[in-house]
């Protein structure tokens, strides 16, 4: 490898033999003699596992008939796995990029539970297809490109020395088909022989480079790959939301059970020192410190309220709506079905706070933007989707792109699998919907019975 493509300033891709080929000065580096050495590595594994594979198969076909020939079969067939971490480790002669290996762990440990995940994986079988196919295809291909690209040329080099010392001087066999009877037709092939080891050394690499691809799209392929990827994804975006939830639960419970209560203590003490007071500008001062710590108070109780209710986590997410619409400025129509919870269960906390955070921020934009003069919230389970629906009367126009807020709850609702959208045509109506896949847990009783929705005009 040069020098260049291994500094560690250069940050970029992983170097390989298909960027190695890119390079001018590909022949002067490792990576010719790499690919030959993949190449030839095949040669002496394939041939071993082409014959413990006839063994095997012939063993196991005559044994079929009484019980030892089962486990020979059972053998062949997990025969793929440690041809495929061979396969693995050659890889990295001509590309260090790993092939990540697709078998999950055994559910508990021993033999039996190993062999059971085996069978029962997709990957087992497709890198038992590739040992055969090692066996049966590749490793001949791999010796008949070593011995063209590699051998033939190394013999024409050599040709004046076989001259000198195999044919004394007069005469000599040129790959074993042409007779050279002078020194000028002797290196005149060695000559050719350099030149034709230069083409066979990008012909071994771009050999190899095709080979090593063929071997990740067998042994790893890139649905898989990407298959897990996007798992483990969404199981970190749920593992993040859980957490957020449970850090605003935390922050909300000490701000009603610390800051709250102090609070409430610091307004009843000036209270009492108000109603002790003589009148004059002492008793003054009083009632507005009285008056201000009031108004601290209420807003540190909507300020708790907006950021996770109690009314949620106690009745369920019926209770939170129609909560949220009495607080609202704008008259809100609420009409919800199959969404109660309590007794009949309830959502997962996930499902409850991202559907009451997008209602309540809807009923927000409805009263600062929309001009609207009523709105309706409705919603229903059934089928395992979850659906709720915010409309209302005012002067439409309105995009979820403007700041609205309402991006944030996309994505929030995304997280979960649901969708969220937004029909605003200009001159009204708005509706916001939201649909979220869930299922009611008839073991989340929260509280006491759930406050039954009311309806308000």
């Amino acid at each position: 490898m040069s020098s260049r493509a291994g500094s560690p300033e250069r940050a970029g891709p992983p170097e390989t033999v298909w960027r190695a080929l890119a390079r001018p000065r590909y022949l002067l580096t490792p990576w010719p003699w790499r690919s030959a050495a993949y190449l030839l590595s095949g040669v002496p594994a394939g041939i071993f596992v082409l014959v413990v594979t006839v063994a095997l198969a012939v063993a196991g076909g005559l044994l079929s008939l009484v019980l030892v020939g089962l486990p020979l079969l059972a053998l062949l067939a997990l025969g793929g796995i440690p041809v495929a971490g061979l396969e693995r480790s050659r890889t990295r002669l001509v590309d260090p990029r790993p092939l990540p290996d697709p078998h999950r762990g055994p559910p508990a440990p021993g033999l039996w539970p190993w062999a059971r995940t085996r069978f029962r994986e997709q990957a087992t079988w497709r890198e038992l297809g590739h040992a055969l196919l090692f066996a049966l295809v590749l490793w001949p291909l791999d010796l008949l490109a070593v011995g063209l690209g590699l051998l033939l040329p190394l013999d024409l080099i050599a040709t004046p020395l076989l001259m000198a010392t195999v044919g004394d001087g007069r005469e000599a066999k040129a790959v074993k088909l042409w007779t050279v009877t002078s020194w000028p037709a002797a290196w005149a092939f060695a000559v050719l022989g350099v030149v034709f080891l230069a083409g066979c050394g990008y012909a071994l690499g771009a050999v190899a480079g095709a080979r090593a691809e063929l071997a990740r799209i067998l042994l790893a392929p890139r649905d898989h790959v990407l298959g897990r990827r996007v798992t483990e994804l969404t199981r970190s975006r749920m593992r993040l939301v859980d957490a957020f939830e449970a850090e605003r639960r935390r922050i909300e419970r000490d701000l009603h059970d610390g800051a709250q209560q102090r609070l409430v203590a610091l307004t009843m003490a000036l209270g009492l020192a108000r109603l002790d007071a003589p009148p004059g500008p002492l008793a003054d001062r009083l009632r507005t410190a009285h008056e201000e710590a009031g108004e601290v108070l209420a807003e540190l109780r909507e300020l708790i309220r907006g950021i996770h209710p109690t009314v949620l986590t106690d009745y369920g997410l019926a209770a939170a709506i129609t909560d949220a619409a009495d607080r609202s400025v704008v008259p809100v129509d609420v009409a919800l079905d199959g969404v109660a919870g309590g007794a009949a269960g309830r959502f997962s906390d996930a499902v409850e706070a991202t559907a009451y955070f997008v209602v309540r921020e809807a009923l927000a934009n409805v009263a600062r933007h929309s001009g609207a003069a009523r709105a309706t919230v409705t919603g229903r389970y059934g089928d395992g989707r979850l659906v709720l629906a915010v409309e209302d009367d005012g002067r439409g126009g309105a995009r979820a792109a403007d700041g609205s807020g309402l991006t944030g709850l996309a994505d929030r609702v995304s997280v979960l699998d649901g969708r969220l959208s937004l029909s605003s045509p200009v001159g009204g109506p708005t509706v916001l919907r939201v649909e979220i896949p869930c299922d009611i847990r008839a073991d989340s009783v929260r509280g006491s019975a759930p406050k039954p929705p009311t309806r308000r005009v």
